[in-house]
């Protein structure tokens, strides 16, 4: 694999919004917050080369970035912690880092390998290596990286976790390409209204010196995408609701459980693809892990909390709304049950997370302020981020649509998994799937898993 001195930076800047924030301040909320002790998030895409020279397409980024800060100001802003204790994102326009790169040397195909683990180039494509988000009070709070390749570019974007969940990143990444592919208005404003549920008066202390990573971060690690098409995971699907009484069960409490809920009565009974998909990756690396049979497993999903909450937060809120979900049983039931049994668990476990629940568990974090802890810290969890109904590859910048996305080094330890979307759409998911080298291993080899994966 190319090594880290593949990649070559050649100038860096700050790019400062086009106009003042009318924004002065704003409160880090109940699920900002626990962020503070998470790498950066770092998040990208590959293109082919534009058709004109990268000096072009580098300016061009950078004048676009300046309109879309001016539409972000909390990514142009920076922390500060007041006398009481509260952090805040002060709008101040101090500006994001803008680095450009280049790894002449490497090629599109080159990068994307079939069958492969992902090439360790694709951690160099990003800035703030490693970085924790309550370095925010003094680094910028966002950077872009543009990286020229023989035969493409990727633009990684580098973004502080207590400032943004996936939802307003991918907001944010989605109007960086539209401005630079020409619009004068943007699509969607983001919503940066402080009113909301999460927004508290509990004080969270923060450790002397600043929060820690709560994972080791230099432990061995595999990184494989895996591939699964529409068709694959509606197999898993249909195994996963095999047997199901469903359709009685709807029909009697299907109108009574849907009362002001957002969801349908199927999607009450009826486990779903992502589901599926989920359960069947959660039983297969236990079942390779050869833990003991009354062992606890637990597998962890973050959600997104804005349609859940009644009233509903605006889609395109801006910040953190997101809770962590933990699906547990021991290792020899799930293992010795059908995939059903677990997607049931799972499923319930989701379908449970009201609007009631997301309010507890902001009392529940009131009642005792503490910084998200990250990790596998008993070798039998897995957590599972990301989402596979992000727009990830709507970043269309002019000259067509991604040939992939990928993340940086941050947030990584053995069994944590992140969900996109497929580059086909059509329902299909990629898994960027982080295991311990023999739990790979045993992945690849586990067929129950590896009939489902399709090699891109």
């Amino acid at each position: 694999m190319p090594s880290s001195s593949s990649v070559t930076v050649t100038s860096k800047c700050t790019v400062y919004p086009n106009q003042k924030s009318t924004i002065k301040s704003l409160k880090l909320s109940v699920s900002d917050l626990p962020m503070l002790s998470c790498h950066y998030i770092q998040k990208g895409v590959l293109f082919n080369s534009p058709p004109y020279s990268i000096n072009d397409l580098v300016n061009s980024l950078k004048q676009s970035l300046s309109v879309a800060l001016t539409h972000f100001p909390a990514l142009a802003g920076r922390f500060e912690t007041d006398s009481d204790g509260y952090v805040h994102i002060v709008c101040n326009d101090a500006g994001a880092d803008f680095i450009q790169a280049k790894a002449k040397h490497l090629s599109v195909d080159g990068v994307l390998p079939p069958n492969c683990d992902v090439p360790h180039c694709f951690k160099e494509f990003f800035t703030f290596d490693q970085t924790i988000s309550y370095s925010g009070h003094d680094k910028p709070l966002a950077a872009v990286q543009v990286t020229e390749l023989a035969d493409g570019v990727f633009i990684g974007c580098t973004v502080n976790h207590a400032v943004t969940d996936g939802t307003s990143l991918w907001h944010f990444f989605n109007t960086f390409a539209e401005i630079n592919k020409g619009a004068m208005k943007i699509t969607k404003s983001p919503d940066f209204s402080r009113d909301t549920v999460f927004n508290s008066s509990a004080v969270l202390k923060v450790p002397e010196g600043g929060p820690k990573i709560t994972f080791s971060g230099n432990e061995p690690l595999r990184e494989r995408i895996f591939h699964f098409t529409r068709e694959s995971i509606l197999k898993l699907k249909s195994r996963a609701n095999n047997n199901s009484s469903f359709s009685q069960i709807a029909e009697i409490y299907g109108k009574s459980l849907n009362d002001n809920r957002n969801l349908t009565p199927r999607s009450r009974f009826e486990i779903s693809s992502f589901q599926s998909l989920s359960a069947q990756l959660w039983r297969s690396v236990t079942r390779v892990r050869n833990l003991d049979p009354s062992k606890p497993t637990t597998l962890r999903m973050a959600v997104n909390c804005r349609h859940r909450l009644e009233p509903k937060l605006d889609s395109h809120y801006f910040g953190n709304a997101i809770q962590s979900i933990p699906t547990i049983a021991t290792v020899g039931d799930l293992l010795s049950h059908d995939l059903r049994w677990g997607a049931d668990l799972l499923h319930n476990n989701v379908v449970a997370h009201d609007s009631d629940t997301v309010r507890r568990g902001v009392e529940d974090w009131e009642s005792a302020p503490r910084l998200f802890p990250l990790g596998n810290f008993d070798g039998a969890s897995m957590t599972m981020g990301s989402s596979p109904r992000f727009p990830m590859y709507n970043n269309d910048f002019g000259w067509g649509l991604p040939l992939a996305v990928r993340s940086g080094r941050a947030n990584k330890f053995d069994g944590k998994i992140s969900a996109f979307p497929g580059r086909e759409g059509n329902g299909s998911v990629d898994l960027e799937v982080v295991l311990a080298p023999e739990t790979m291993a045993g992945l690849e080899l586990d067929e129950e898993f590896m009939q489902y994966v399709t090699v891109v």
